[in-house]
């Protein structure tokens, strides 16, 4: 599916419809001494192993993408989530 750089839509600081610049969301690196990482650590340490299943084979096929829409005026970043697809463009 290809999605244009750049479009037109409701800004809830600005008020208005103003033009939003459009990139691709993309997951941060997870801190390893955030309390669920920390949990999940203990969880694991002596008998008893796993606490819950591993999804060893994938379901799905695709993907849902999900849209950063940057504000250009006031530069206020909205997340839209996306449709099942797979492959998202940005054409220019």
């Amino acid at each position: 599916m290809k999605v244009p750089e750049a479009i037109n839509t409701y800004c809830p600081k600005c008020n208005a419809h103003t033009e939003h610049k459009v990139s691709l969301y993309r997951k941060g690196k997870e801190r390893a001494l955030a309390i669920g990482a920390r949990r999940h650590e203990r969880e694991l340490h002596g008998y008893g192993g796993q606490k819950y299943p591993i999804q060893r084979n994938k379901a799905k096929t695709t993907e849902k993408k999900t849209l950063v829409l940057t504000c250009n005026k006031c530069g206020r970043k909205v997340m839209r989530e996306g449709v099942r697809l797979r492959k998202l463009e940005i054409v220019r």
